[in-house]
This record gives structure tokens, sequence and C-alpha cells, in this order.
């Protein structure tokens, strides 16, 4: 029985093509710049988002940790979305690192709005911390992967100016973004002040994130990348997977947001389930529970059938689309779970 993996989008695994441009790829040492691959990664990314330049690191959590220590001092507040990535899954890197003071602003779908942030900045004192950091993610992924509107990020760059905050943004997922909405990757990111962004999710390569922003800015990152020991050598075999990710694989996630409709559509006519249909803008799927099961107790009888998901709380389960699951693989999916839980038809 074939496994359908659809617990999230980093699970996927090198095509042939990938695997070859990965080992035939010209190599040098990278911590002496002298990996070719490397280069040709960073200047493509760069140009694509119409930014001075980029960095190669090893994950997400790095390349996040890595922008936020060097926008900010010891002691500064960010303001980042309660679930957020930042906070949510990179073991309170914020404070360990960076030393940051964090605050954590509730928000319905992912978008922290600028009259929040207006709202929750602290002018530093005598007695408080200073705000100077913002944060945001798109697409948000513990909200279902949904899309932040660009007219309110918008908005919020203009309250960074007027009160000289440092805006980032967690784009690990942006691609999802750029192919849902039309919006060129450069304008999806042109209000930030830095921006990562994750070849190994939605694109397909096996490892690394990018980091982006204006060159003086990358260059202090190279320096922290050496810090939290993400400096490599020969490099370039994994880069040639992220040059072959972006220059192939983009265009090709509209798919995987066709099947995560299909998906969703088809677990609401299950009873065990219920997803919010206005909130399926990509490829992320979060049900919610309906029988007195928890999330794990369902887990467990899904892997037995071969449907493997994973655990959002105790009553939310996580479904994520990518480029080995075909269409034809969410309706066998849909299938065994309808004879799973046909005693609840």
């Amino acid at each position: 029985m074939k496994t359908i993996d659809l617990r999230s989008d980093t699970v996927t695994r090198p095509s042939e093509a990938m695997r070859r441009a990965m080992m035939t790829a010209e190599v040098g040492d990278d911590v002496f710049g002298d990996d070719p691959t490397v280069k040709q990664l960073e200047n493509y990314v760069a140009e694509l988002f119409e930014k001075e330049a980029s960095l190669f690191v090893p994950s997400g959590t790095m390349a996040n940790q890595i922008c936020l220590k060097a926008n900010s001092e010891r002691g500064w507040e960010l303001l980042c979305e309660r679930e957020c990535h930042v906070v949510n899954y990179e073991v309170a890197g914020p404070v360990i690192h960076s030393g940051l003071l964090v605050n954590l602003l509730t928000t319905e779908r992912g978008m922290i709005s600028a009259v929040t942030i207006r709202n929750n900045i602290r002018i530093k004192t005598l007695h408080s911390p200073e705000t100077r950091l913002v944060a945001l993610e798109n697409t948000h992924n513990r909200h279902g992967g949904t899309i932040l509107p660009q007219a309110e990020i918008l908005e919020v760059r203009k309250v960074c100016d007027e009160f000289g905050l440092i805006l980032h943004l967690d784009g690990a997922r942006i691609w999802n973004v750029h192919v849902a909405t039309g919006l060129s990757l450069a304008e999806l990111t042109r209000p930030f002040d830095s921006v990562s962004v994750c070849l190994s999710k939605g694109l397909g390569a096996p490892v690394g994130s990018m980091i982006l922003g204006s060159a003086a800015f990358i260059e202090k990152c190279r320096r922290e990348r050496k810090l939290f020991g993400g400096a490599m050598r020969q490099v370039g075999i994994i880069a040639a997977a992220g040059l072959y990710a972006v220059q192939n694989n983009i265009d090709r996630l509209a798919e995987d947001h066709r099947n995560a409709r299909l998906l969703a559509e088809g677990l609401n006519t299950i009873p065990v389930f219920k997803v919010a249909m206005d909130r399926v803008e990509t490829n992320i799927i979060i049900a919610h529970i309906t029988v007195e099961d928890d999330s794990e107790k369902i887990l467990a009888k899904m892997k037995e059938s071969g449907v493997w998901a994973v655990s959002f709380g105790p009553k939310k389960i996580r479904f994520v689309t990518h480029l080995d699951v075909t269409g034809e693989d969410c309706l066998e999916a849909l299938e065994r779970m309808k004879r799973l839980f046909s005693d609840r038809l």
C-alpha cells in the first residue's frame, strides 16, 4: 500500500533532474567565496526579488534568526503574531540568540494590522524596552496557509517608517503567495527590510533557505551565519538543487493549490472533519475534528491506512499538498479515510 504523506511540503524528495543537477554541480569553498554554484544561486534569487543581494543558509530557522540578530540590539522589543513560526517553531531563538523581548499579538488570520502595531509600540524610556522590530509571516502556516493582504502590509510599512521600526518577512512560502495572487516576488517583498525564503518546502529542494536584503545587510548576515555555524564548504552540490528548484518548480505550485482545495472539499464530506474553505488559499489545510476522539487518535487510525498528516492541536489536523502528491493521491487518500470512518457516515 502506497503511503500518501500529507504531513508537510518539507517531505519532498529530489527529482531525477534535480539529482543530476546536484551531481554535476561545479563546486568550490564557499567560506572563501569560491563556490560558483552558490554564487549563481545567490545572484539569481537576488535578481528574482529585485534585491541587492542574497545569502544561502542551511535552514529557514537559521535564516529568520540571522535576520533578527543582524537587525537588532539586545533588549529591543519584537512585535510578531502569536502563532508565527519565529516563536512557535524556532526554540526561543529571538531571546536566546538576540536578547529580544517578544510581544505576541493575536490576530484572526495571521495579519498584524497597522493599527495594532501602532497601538503596541513602546517608546524607549528609563523604565521600558524600545519597540524596534516587526516580523510578519506570509503565507501563515498555523493559520492554514493564509495570504497576508498586500494593501495592509503597505500600511504596516508606513507605520514602521513613521516610528523607525525594522520590518522582517518570514517568507518561507512566499512562492505560494506569488502563484496564488499573480503579484511578483519583488512587489510582495519590497516593503520589507529583510526577507527569508525557503527552498526546501514547496519548491522541493532537499536543503536550504535564502536571506534577501541590501548588500550591506547581507554582508552582516554572512558574519552572523559563521557565528551560527552555517558557513559551509563545497556546498554547490546542495545549492544546485535550490537553483533547479527556483528555475523549474515555482509555477507548478498552482497544482498544489488545486489539490489542496480538492482535498479540503473531500474532507468536508467526511463527518469527522470540518474545513473552513475560505482559509484554503494555498497548499495548507487545517481540518477541525468534530468527534470525541482527539487528533492523535485520528492520526493513528489514518496512519494504519497509509495516510499521514500532523496534529495542530487536540482538535486540529494539518494536511499539506506538495509536488510528491498528485490529485489522484488526494482522491485515494479521501477514499481511504471514507472507508476508515465509514461508521461515522
